[in-house]
């Protein structure tokens, strides 16, 4: 199938990528002829960044599936800006969209550069054996990647990277908790940091999927904006040596929260009756050591400003307690005028506890400090 010849060039980092108008000019992109979010430039920058980190001490072949890449701005992107991919694969079940790929492909000359039309499982799963599996997978859809995990771990080789978007943003939140369940076993509960809670339970879902592969996952970086979810983790065909699902149990009357392997049903600082969100992940979100090589990447990178300012924070909350508190929550509970950032960690700090900002949420604290402990250092 032929796509328009009124077809945009644009260039996103150093890539020229053919797009339908309607992407561009539309206030929703269309899903036909092809689908191309614009606003979904920063996902993909911080793909070139993790990616590109990722196979700097990768030992083995380099190649890149794409499992629903519309036009494919992702796998472009990929072949022509990280100079070491050997192979990238994009597939798609849209003929219009893989056609335009293709165009974009040729513009860019690029010879590492293959399509695929096949149903998502169907191309991950042709691609599940020792000798044809990918370094990178990547899987970005429309709403829930949880039908897609099993068989992108598949296609996944050892020591690989699997990456996965979700945005299906009202589940997650806690608007649909049946729907939930089932697409990530796990339910999550309505907070201030809610975004922390669904990247939990995507993550948590993976690795209940990969565990019964004996396939131990290691989450590596995420990130959110508005409207999406993103994971990147590790990839090892061994069992995990250390159970990482449990619970987040979380305080509505005095804001205490914390992660527990175990549910329970009473708050240990008031003694009122908690809300559980759950099962999901409870390990780290970041490998700090992987975050520093991202940071190390963007003056090769032709990426957003916003990148390094988010790293940075990602680097400073790798190790710290899982969960965070927002400013404004914190002055709700105390009724007052909140603090500034800046002013809440030195608090924080001055007073012996760990502090650092958020990637999660620009008015975030993550901290080893309870809810006690932060109204009383800040009354002060």
């Amino acid at each position: 199938m032929q796509t328009s010849l009124n077809d945009l060039e644009i260039i996103e980092g150093q890539t020229k990528i053919l797009v339908p108008p309607d992407s561009v000019n539309a206030k929703v992109p269309p899903r036909e002829p092809a689908f191309f979010n614009p606003r979904a430039r920063l996902n993909r920058d911080f793909s070139i960044i993790a990616y590109s980190a990722f196979l700097e001490n990768f030992v083995g072949p380099k190649i890149f599936f794409d499992g629903l890449s519309g036009i494919g701005a992702r796998g472009l992107r990929v072949a022509n800006e990280i100079k070491s991919i050997e192979k990238v694969i994009v597939n798609d079940l849209n003929p219009s969209a893989l056609n335009l790929s293709l165009r974009s492909a040729n513009l860019n000359n690029l010879l590492n550069y293959e399509i695929s039309e096949n149903e998502t499982c169907r191309f991950l799963s042709s691609h599940s054996k020792k000798g044809s599996r990918a370094t990178i997978v990547d899987v970005d859809p429309f709403g829930s990647p949880s039908k897609y995990i099993d068989c992108a771990i598949r296609a996944t080789m050892h020591g690989g990277l699997f990456s996965a978007t979700a945005t299906d943003l009202q589940v997650l939140h806690g608007l649909a908790n049946d729907a939930c369940k089932r697409r990530y076993y796990g339910v999550p509960v309505k907070t201030e940091y809610g975004n922390e809670i669904a990247i939990r339970l995507i993550l948590g879902c993976i690795n209940m999927v990969a565990a019964r592969f004996d396939v131990e996952i290691v989450p590596l970086f995420v990130e959110n904006e508005m409207h999406y979810y993103r994971t990147y983790v590790k990839i090892l065909n061994k069992p995990a040596h250390e159970e990482k699902i449990g619970y987040i149990l979380h305080c509505n009357f005095c804001g205490n929260r914390i992660i527990s392997e175990h549910q329970s049903n009473v708050c240990k600082l008031c003694n009122s009756k908690v809300i559980v969100a759950g099962p999901l992940w409870i390990g780290q979100l970041f490998s700090k050591e992987f975050v520093i090589s991202m940071l190390e990447q963007i003056p090769n990178c032709s990426v957003d400003k916003k990148c390094e300012k988010i790293l940075q924070s990602c680097i400073l909350e790798a190790e710290l307690p899982g969960t965070y508190f927002t400013l404004d929550e914190i002055a709700s509970k105390m009724k007052c005028a909140p603090l500034s950032l800046k002013k809440a960690i030195n608090k924080l700090q001055n007073g012996e506890f760990l502090a650092s900002p958020t990637s999660l949420n620009f008015k975030g604290i993550r901290t080893n400090a309870n809810i006690n402990e932060l109204k009383e250092i800040f009354a002060n």
